[in-house]
């Protein structure tokens, strides 16, 4: 028997064994498995190779630096992502363009040096470490932005003849500009510190430093300034306005630049042309502010400026001290060669002050502006206005009689006119606004008297016209002049009545109808050292014009809590209510309030047998804000009483709407409640007694002296009396012998 094989031209003998055909049978079924794998590892390795490409590809193309090839003539072949991106460029426009065309121009001749250079090592220099120092250049980007880079290159040999040369890019502008700015700094430091007198403030104006040129200029070292408010070398030649105005310009803008007057620390003023810069935060924010001075130099306009900063105010434009006094001097030289007489108006206006604290300074300074412009109509193109500052104005008259009585009387209708003037309403943008004011008048010839003795005898006159009930003129004479010097012993005396424990608190009793006691007014008294002791009306009202009053008043509301503490205990006096004084004065201290509060808290005083009086010029003076301060007084639980009622106007509309407890009827009305007296005293009384009835409130009467009176009063309503037929103000001692016993 014969076996084919199934290869062509191949046949086996018959004769063969099984072993033998089975191992042909293997090896033909093998030969297939053996070529699959070795083609599957063919395909793996090729696989991987390809990821390895890929990576690889991967890491040239995102590489943080700029990778490109160029030819030996420096023709761009090749570049990765990061180099298009560089230099913001697509990779068609990077390719077959020479890379000299980003360099720029003072660098181009820089880098051809540099591509040679390369061009000439070989792989030898290479190995040996001796290879192309890198370069740095500035090239255009395609954008036209400035990119500065930082080069490394490599000259690679692609045939015998021919070579590549790689080039990395690497970005250095940020460490380029970062020590610019590190150089800037330095020169700013040594700036600084050679140059014209600079400071430097926070942005709340505290100044954080001055350079040694500010010192030399001022005087002011670094101990006297540093953490100090630039205030401190602010000018009189400026007013608070002017100020707000040049920060106001600084914040919006970032800069000013002008002429302004300073202060050495002598106190001597210097002019400087001022350059004002904020320096920002990185969030937008002002870090601080660099002033420098430098000398002016010769400008018309810069000169013009200084002039008028010199002598004149820059809120009115008005004539300054300096202008005034020179103006005056020659008035007065005047006077001596003609016998004429001249005259000085000294005025200020009636609560401005309080204006300015309810309002705020815009309305103050429109107000100022308003009275300039009303007194410049006032007088003659041949005197003077002029503002001294705050609402101080000075008015000056010359070529008046060389008769002193017709001179008097001219004077006083150019006054007339004056106060007559101001009375008219003003529109402060808001409602009208019912201004008046107080003048002094000097009258002067050829005596010669000092400038600064005229001033201060008009302002004497001036005081005068403000005692005599404000609105009004009053013309100095030498009767003032004693009265100004006892006056200012007695302000003088006043300031240590307090440290030196010589004020005194006096208690007058209040009585009901029925002859109970239902309270007391606390009355101060001060023990003069010389003059024995004195009431209320010889000292109070010059307490409140120096401020004395506010830390007086502020003893006299302790001790009255510690009073009111202390009669809690009994049972006699636990219900008993004490009256206390407030002025205008320590009403207006924006923490009055929670002085009241803490002084209750620190007494542990019940509140409720607190009364706080008030005068009714405070209520009319600024009703809208004197209400908030009354109600937050109220929600303490204090009691509140409007003192001295009858003598104002207070609108009846506003009245309805104060948190009041109490109306108390002035003593000049009730003076007038006997039938012999005043007959129409008789009808205002009935009148608020049925008001404060109608209101809700109770009713006292102070100054009552006379059963008269007092039989009146009960008659119409009114259950409260207070004055000497109840008793006179006591020590503390005699008021509780008199009464609890």
């Amino acid at each position: 028997m014969r076996l084919e094989s199934k290869s062509p031209g191949r046949h086996l003998p018959a004769s063969s064994s099984p072993v033998t055909a089975d191992m042909q049978q293997v090896e033909r079924l093998l030969c297939p498995n053996e070529l699959e794998k070795q083609n599957a590892h063919l395909r793996q390795t090729q696989i991987e190779l390809e990821a390895q490409l890929d990576r690889y590809l991967d890491l040239y193309e995102m590489a943080p630096i700029g990778y490109l090839t160029l030819s030996q003539d420096g023709v761009i072949e090749q570049a990765n992502l990061t180099a298009d991106a560089m230099l913001k460029s697509s990779r068609s426009d990077l390719l077959n363009r020479p890379f000299s065309a980003w360099i720029i121009g003072p660098d181009r001749d820089r880098w051809q040096h540099y591509l040679q250079q390369v061009l000439q090592q070989d792989e030898r220099n290479l190995l040996q470490g001796d290879a192309a120092d890198n370069i740095e250049l500035e090239l255009m980007r395609s954008d036209g932005t400035p990119l500065i880079v930082r080069i490394d290159a490599l000259c690679l040999k692609t045939t015998v003849a021919d070579s590549v040369v790689r080039i990395a890019l690497t970005d250095i502008s940020a460490r380029k500009q970062a020590e610019a700015t590190a150089a800037d700094l330095r020169a700013s430091a040594l700036d600084f510190e050679s140059r014209e007198p600079m400071i430097v403030s926070d942005p709340a104006g505290k100044v954080l430093r001055i350079n040694a040129a500010f010192t030399r200029r001022t005087g002011y070292t670094p101990q006297d300034l540093v953490g100090q408010h630039v205030s401190l070398l602010q000018s009189p030649h400026h007013d608070e306005s002017y100020y707000q105005r040049l920060y106001g310009a600084l914040t919006e803008h970032g800069h000013w630049q002008g002429s302004f007057w300073g202060r050495y620390k002598d106190d001597n003023s210097y002019a400087e042309w001022l350059m004002l810069t904020a320096v920002y935060a990185p969030d937008g924010s002002i870090d601080h502010f660099v002033a420098s001075f430098s000398e002016i130099k010769d400008n018309r306009e810069v000169d013009a400026d200084i002039h008028r900063m010199a002598y004149f105010d820059p809120l009115t434009m008005l004539p300054n001290r300096r202008l005034l006094y020179d103006r005056l001097g020659q008035v007065l030289a005047s006077c001596s060669r003609s016998g004429e007489y001249g005259a000085l108006l000294f005025l200020d206006l009636d609560n401005f002050k309080s204006l300015n604290d309810s309002h705020g300074h815009d309305v103050g300074d429109l107000l100022l502006s308003i009275v300039a412009r009303r007194l410049e109509v006032c007088i003659r193109r041949e005197n003077t206005v002029a503002r001294l500052g705050g609402d101080e104005f000075v008015v000056v008259l010359e070529s008046l009689s060389p008769d002193g009585n017709h001179a008097a009387q001219q004077a006083g209708q150019v006054a007339d006119k004056i106060l007559a003037t101001l009375r008219q309403p003003c529109d402060l943008e808001g409602p009208e606004y019912a201004c008046s004011a107080s003048l002094g008048i000097v009258l002067f010839n050829s005596d010669q008297r000092p400038i600064k003795q005229l001033l201060k005898q008009a302002d004497m006159a001036l005081y005068q016209a403000k005692n005599a009930g404000r609105n009004t003129r009053f013309f100095y004479d030498e009767s003032m002049q004693a009265q100004q010097d006892a006056r200012s012993a007695l302000n003088q005396a006043l300031q240590l009545a307090l440290p030196h424990q010589q004020l005194r608190l006096y208690y007058q009793a209040q009585l009901d109808h029925q002859h109970h006691l239902i309270g007391v007014e606390v009355l101060l008294r001060w023990a003069h050292p010389q003059r024995g002791m004195l009431e209320p009306h010889d000292f109070i009202a010059l307490a409140e014009e120096s401020g004395a009053i506010v830390p007086i008043g502020k003893w006299v509301l302790e001790m009255a809590c510690a009073q009111i503490a202390h009669w809690s205990k009994r049972a006699e006096t636990a219900a008993l209510q004490i009256a206390v004084n407030v002025s205008l004065r320590e009403f207006s201290q924006p923490d009055f309030v929670e002085q009241v509060q803490q002084t209750l808290a620190a007494s542990a005083a019940d509140p409720a047998r607190l009364l706080i009086e008030l005068k009714e010029s405070l209520i009319n003076l600024e009703p809208t804000g004197a209400a908030a301060k009354m109600r937050a007084l109220k929600a303490l639980g204090v009691s509140l009483a409007l003192d001295d009622f009858g003598t104002g106007v207070s609108s009846l509309a506003t009245l309805a709407t104060l948190p009041l407890d109490q109306l108390k009827i002035d003593r000049s009305l009730t003076a007038g409640l006997d039938a012999e007296r005043e007959p129409h005293n008789l009808l205002v009384a009935q009148s608020i007694i049925a008001l404060g009835h109608t209101l809700g409130m109770d009713i006292l009467a102070e100054g009552v002296e006379t059963e008269m009176q007092r039989a009146f009063l009960q008659r119409h309503g009114c259950l409260a009396y207070q004055g000497y037929l109840m008793g006179r103000p006591l020590a503390l001692e005699a008021f509780e012998s008199a009464y609890l016993q």
